[in-house]
């Protein structure tokens, strides 16, 4: 089971937590989250999956900051989550892929027990004007049955900013 807009609201404090939570983002059956102003892109030419990859850091100004097509930025949520006893997804607003912006490549899928920022993958068809703040993705929450372990993986959990890929730490 979705949990819906009401319930997500009344699970607040206890196994869903968003900081700061907003009344006005809260839809039927999710909850929006806005982009912070920050951007991450890869500077290398080749990604190499057994070695951390160097980045640079973008500011988006209040004016807003074009992304080009066929590149990939990396980007976070505003909002600090934590969920325990459900599992959250993550999905861009209709409205935002309606312009051809994606927020994650593959990843908006979240474990149960993630605590941190989310990072978004966040690549685009066209080009496009983005802003800091805006509602750019849609939290959701599953219910999870059976016994399960919460996810305890130092390698996300607790972020504090943007997370470029640590898939090397699989190889070590």
């Amino acid at each position: 089971m979705i949990l819906s807009g009401r319930e997500i609201r009344n699970r607040l404090g206890t196994d869903v937590f968003i900081e700061p939570f907003n009344e006005k983002q809260l839809n039927p059956n999710s909850y929006n989250l806005k982009l912070h102003n920050e951007l991450l892109t890869y500077d290398v030419d080749i990604l190499d999956m057994k070695k951390p990859n160097p980045t640079k850091s973008i500011l988006i100004p209040e004016e807003g900051f074009l992304l080009e097509p066929h590149r990939l930025y990396l980007g976070r949520i505003q909002e600090y989550t934590k969920t325990f006893g459900l599992v959250p997804m993550l999905e861009g607003r209709s409205s935002i892929g309606r312009l051809g912006l994606f927020i994650h490549v593959t990843a908006g899928f979240g474990d149960v027990g993630f605590c941190g920022y989310w990072t978004l993958e966040i690549f685009c068809i066209h080009p496009i004007i983005i802003y800091p703040e805006v509602e750019i993705c849609q939290i959701y929450y599953h219910t999870i049955e059976g016994e399960y372990d919460p996810y305890v993986s130092g390698k996300y959990q607790g972020n504090k900013g943007i997370q470029a890929s640590r898939l090397y730490e699989d190889f070590e």
